[in-house]
This record gives structure tokens, C-alpha cells and sequence, in this order.
């Protein structure tokens, strides 16, 4: 039962310590920096849609503000049955907006295809609907690829309000360790994926993306490191997203991040092969985290069977743990650092629920479709 302990307690320690630790040591021994440079190449910009009218032309006018000169701008609407489909064709009359009127429903990665096959830059950043983009966000992201071994490059997340700043709680604070990792993984080499909200690509690079791909973000990053080109990551180029969508969407929407992840396995089987050079960094930043509920639940279980002074500390510490994640879900404690400890508790508790979930989902062949 000892070794049941030790093993799941190194574990969770390698995904949420040891990773890190190494990065930062593989950076001070193999620190790469971009060669960053004034750099206009040719840039279009791409996104899918379905059924957005609420936000829509809150997001055109936000990308057709960008401090970029003349970008190209793809939409391909998704099969939408609101007023989606009015709202491009009115925005269409601007030249520098093209759009896709799929009347089915094919999906993201259909619609992405579409749209790459009509963009016409060099660069092409993809974005999503819900997230506001900062004006020189798309230059900064450009910039970077006046080095000529990066092919694909990440913005940044923030999750928050633009004019008040960045959430530090929940899902926030969750997000800025994710970030940290991002940066150390392209501080000494390649990172593994990319912020769906905004990143971009040479369009030279880019693949077909196979039909039904969830995580269209890992994937197309993936290819490009595949064919010897680096994938970094510019905190400069930012998008801003509320940090609280609601608790039962914010968790549908993390178990269909998850079941990405299993899915990635089955559409690319080369990520586990030496044909991937990120192979390390892949299984340390992905599939170890799809790994850390059953090792939760193994630490939990060996603890109780377990006697002496040292597994009962960490069995209570363990009950205490989890208290705090009920605390913060039933909203019994909501100010103080108390209420910060358990709001990270319950994330972190949410979290490796909804990667239970999402292995449920795969196994039982319960597909993940894409919604807005």
C-alpha cells in the first residue's frame, strides 16, 4: 500500500511542481529568445460561428479596429439559424470582411478549413467570437515571426475585465499558472498548443484540420512543430474573456477541453512516437493532468489504509482540502483569505472532475460536439 502512496503523491508532484521546476532549469541552461522585429507580412484573420448574434458585432467592430494595416477577415458561419448569418452579410459589404455562409452544420474544423482555404495572407490568426482582442495585439503577435525558425505564435488569455484588470481567483489564478508554464516551455524551446482565443500561424505551416477536432489550438501547433518549426508565446498580444461563464458551462466546457485531449490521441497517434519532437512536453503538460484524478483518488485511499502519525497528517490535510472545495461551492464562506483558499480548492476539485468526465465520455463513445 506504501508504494500506492508514493507513487500517486510523486505524480501529482511531478504534474503540478516537478514540470515546472525542470522548465525553469532547462531554460537557464537552453534559454532561446525570439528575435522579435518590425514585420508587416500579409494577415488574415479567421473565425468560426454559430449562432452568435448577441456578440457578433461587438466582435467584428473589434477586429476591424485592430492597429494592423489591411488585415483580411474570414468568417465562416457554422450552420447558425439566428441572425448570424444578417449580421455578416451586412458586415460583408466592407471589403476587407469575407464570409461563409454554411448552411449545415459541419463543425468547427470544417468551418476552420474553409476559412484557411480563402485567406489569403501569410500569416493567419484565428480567433474566437466571445474573447475582445487589444489593438496592437495582432502586430505583436506578427512581430515574431521576423524570426525565421517560429511558425506558430500564442497571445495571451486574461481573464478579466480590459479596463479593471485580471482575475486572481478560481479559474483566474488556475489560468496564471497555465500561463507561467506556456512561458517557460517557449522560453527554452516549443509550447505545447496554443490560446484558442488568439494565435497565429504561417499559413505555409498549416494543416488540414481532421473533421470533428475539438482542439483545433493543439493541434495545428503540434504540426508546425512537427515540421521543425518553434511555437512560442507573446504576453503582449492579448485577449479578455470573463473569468465566469457560470459554473455548469464553465464545467462543460472544461470536460469538452479534456475529451480533446483523448481525442488527440486517436486523430494523431504520431503524438506519442518520436515523430513528435515535443513528445516530454506533451505527456508532462497534457496527459499527465488526464492522469492526476485516479492518482487523487489513490492517494486518498492508501492514506486512510495506511497507520502512523505522517499518513494520518496527510489524510486530514486531505479532508481539510476538500472541505474548503464544498465550502466555496455552497458559497458558505465568500470573504477573507479563507474564501481565495477555497475558491482555488473547488477549482482545483472542478477541474480534475471534469477530467473524470471526459474519460467517461470517451470511453462510452459519447461524442463531444462543438457549441458556441
Amino acid at each position: 500500500m506504501k508504494w500506492i502512496f508514493w507513487i500517486s503523491a510523486g505524480l501529482i508532484a511531478y504534474t503540478y511542481a516537478g514540470y515546472v521546476c525542470w522548465l525553469r532549469l532547462r531554460m537557464i541552461w537552453r534559454f532561446r529568445p525570439v528575435l522579435r522585429a518590425a514585420y508587416t507580412p500579409s494577415v488574415s484573420i479567421a473565425m468560426v460561428v454559430r449562432n452568435e448574434e448577441q456578440i457578433l458585432e461587438a466582435k467584428l467592430r473589434n477586429l476591424l479596429t485592430l492597429d494592423y494595416p489591411a488585415c483580411q477577415i474570414v468568417v465562416v458561419s457554422d450552420g447558425s439559424t439566428d441572425q448570424t448569418e444578417a449580421i455578416l452579410s451586412k458586415y460583408a459589404q466592407d471589403s476587407r470582411v469575407q464570409v461563409i455562409l454554411n448552411q449545415a452544420s459541419m463543425g468547427k474544423a470544417s468551418g476552420l478549413n474553409d476559412a484557411v482555404r480563402l485567406a489569403g495572407g501569410e500569416i493567419v490568426v484565428f480567433t474566437d467570437a466571445r474573447q475582445k482582442i487589444e489593438a496592437g495585439a495582432v502586430r505583436f503577435l506578427v512581430e515574431n515571426f521576423a524570426d525565421p525558425e517560429v511558425g506558430c505564435v500564442s497571445g495571451e488569455l486574461m481573464l478579466g475585465d480590459m479596463d479593471k484588470g485580471e482575475c486572481s481567483e478560481g479559474l483566474g489564478l488556475y489560468w496564471q499558472i497555465e500561463k507561467r508554464v506556456r512561458q517557460l516551455e517557449a522560453d527554452s524551446g516549443s509550447v505545447v498548443g496554443a490560446t484558442g482565443a488568439l494565435y497565429a500561424v504561417r499559413c505555409e505551416l498549416l494543416a488540414q484540420v481532421p473533421a470533428g477536432t475539438i482542439l483545433d489550438d493543439v493541434y495545428l501547433p503540434m504540426q508546425v512543430a512537427r515540421k521543425g518549426k518553434r511555437v512560442v508565446f507573446d504576453a503582449r498580444a492579448r485577449a479578455w474573456d470573463s473569468p465566469n461563464l457560470g459554473a455548469k458551462r464553465e464545467f462543460s466546457r472544461k470536460v469538452r477541453t479534456l475529451y480533446g485531449n483523448y481525442q488527440l490521441l486517436q486523430l494523431a497517434p504520431w503524438l506519442l512516437t518520436g515523430d513528435n519532437p515535443l513528445r516530454f512536453e506533451f505527456v508532462s503538460h497534457k496527459l499527465m493532468r488526464l492522469a492526476t484524478p485516479f492518482a487523487l483518488a489513490a492517494l486518498l485511499a492508501s492514506s486512510l489504509a495506511l497507520s502512523g502519525v505522517f499518513y494520518r497528517s496527510v489524510t486530514i490535510l486531505q479532508f481539510a482540502f476538500y472541505s474548503l472545495s464544498v465550502l466555496a461551492l455552497s458559497r458558505v464562506v465568500k470573504l477573507g483569505i479563507l474564501a481565495r483558499v477555497a475558491d482555488a480548492s473547488a477549482t482545483f476539485v472542478l477541474l480534475n472532475g471534469a477530467a473524470v468526465v471526459a474519460l467517461v465520455n470517451y470511453l462510452s463513445g459519447r461524442r463531444a460536439a462543438w457549441t458556441r
